[in-house]
């Protein structure tokens, strides 16, 4: 099971992904003003309490309930607060346009029914809202072979084409939106050159 797999990975004293947050999440999000986010795989939480030091009000889920311990313990050591549930995607609701900013940064679900519950997590935005989005694509099954240390699913029905992001939002206008070779250091693994895709879009 996802959570069994995430729940044994997060248990360890050392932060997966380690402490600081996704690059390219935190270069955007620093052009915003704050208020509210979504943080759908959210992990160990260091872009969630990212977020929160710069003033936003951040909520995040993920399977794991160890990746909530340690994301309460993360957000205590850097004293800001954040609302963490438990949940899949498939079992986890929120009202129409709750949201301002929803990021996706490496939440590889599993491809069947995806893109669906991608659609339905597009009605949490607020119209005018704006999304965020690293990736690993298609094309990173590669990498992930030559050096393993770099992380990301092994199987190619959870990597991502810029297609099925198009898709996965239809209200969206994409104001960028690129495939893109890059050098991760975050945590223990992701280490090494992968590909990812990297987009921003607006909500319509």
């Amino acid at each position: 099971m996802q959570a069994d797999f995430w729940n044994l990975r997060y248990a360890e004293k050392e932060f997966a992904y380690g402490e600081k947050p996704n690059t390219f999440f935190a270069e955007k999000l620093e052009t915003l003003s704050p208020v509210t986010l979504l943080l759908p795989a959210e992990g160990e939480g260091r872009n969630a309490i990212f977020a929160a030091k710069l003033g936003w009000k951040v909520t995040a889920f993920d399977y794991s309930s160890e990746g909530k311990n340690k994301a309460l313990q993360l957000a205590e050591k850097e004293d800001v607060k954040i609302d963490y549930l438990v949940s899949s995607l498939e079992d986890v609701s929120f009202e129409e346009s709750s949201f301002d900013v929803i990021s996706l940064i490496f939440a590889h679900f599993p491809g069947a029914g995806r893109i669906t519950q991608f659609q339905r997590m597009e009605q949490w935005l607020k119209p005018g809202g704006k999304v965020i989005i690293e990736v690993f694509s298609k094309n990173h099954l590669k990498y992930v072979n030559l050096n393993p240390k770099v992380g990301g699913p092994k199987e190619e029905s959870m990597l991502f084409s810029k297609e099925e992001l198009i898709e996965s939002f239809p209200s969206v206008t994409w104001e960028y939106m690129n495939e893109e070779e890059v050098t991760l250091e975050e945590g223990v693994f992701h280490q090494g050159v992968g590909m990812v895709i990297r987009a921003v879009g607006n909500k319509k």
